[in-house]
């Protein structure tokens, strides 16, 4: 469901517009939870479905980062990992409250419960951060399948890898494997090119 409402409203006239990206990432998010909720209204069945999602829209100079749930968003900058979202989830509620460190949350028996996420409520609480690219930035967007099985630590090395991007998402998805594999993996990678 999300990805279709990101393709329809990212495919509509004008859509790269600047001015209208958060617009347009806050109206993919709407879209995609309005179409979960009636999905669910028709087939009671499968009531509580809903996703995590990651929506980044690049425009010249910057972007915009639509964020819900428990998936990441990170930039790899000079060397320098930095993760751009803040989990939705209650392992995260207690990390931040000083409960439990983050060695604890990573293997804490609540790690999978998530405080929002698309098609689960009427009214969406969505993260909207805004930043500037730089040449040669890498954006990675992943499920919590790769962030709960990989430490960060290794993301980064194979962000610094002399490798393609694509033998960079192929590396991440064996590292999960390995390290277990216990949820599905969704990795994105992008690079901003110089002018």
């Amino acid at each position: 469901f999300f990805a279709e409402a990101a393709l329809e409203v990212f495919s509509e006239p004008d859509a790269a517009s600047d001015q209208d990206l958060p617009g347009r990432v806050q109206k993919a998010f709407s879209l995609a939870n309005k179409r979960i909720l009636e999905h669910v209204k028709e087939k009671p069945k499968h009531e509580g479905m809903g996703c995590t999602a990651e929506l980044m829209a690049f425009f010249d100079g910057g972007f915009v980062l639509g964020h819900m749930g428990d998936s990441r968003t990170y930039r790899f900058r000079n060397g320098e990992l930095k993760q751009l979202t803040h989990d939705h989830s209650l392992v995260q509620n207690m990390v931040d409250q000083g409960l439990i460190s983050s060695d604890e949350a990573r293997t804490h028996s609540h790690r999978n419960v998530i405080l929002r996420a698309v098609g689960i409520e009427k009214n969406l609480s969505l993260d909207l951060i805004k930043g500037k690219t730089q040449p040669g930035d890498l954006y990675l967007l992943c499920s919590d399948g790769l962030t709960d099985m990989v430490e960060d630590i290794l993301i980064r090395e194979v962000l610094t890898s002399d490798i393609s991007l694509p033998q960079k998402v192929e590396g991440f998805i064996e590292l999960a494997k390995l390290a277990g594999g216990a949820d599905n993996v969704t990795i994105v990678l992008s690079h901003v090119l110089g002018a």
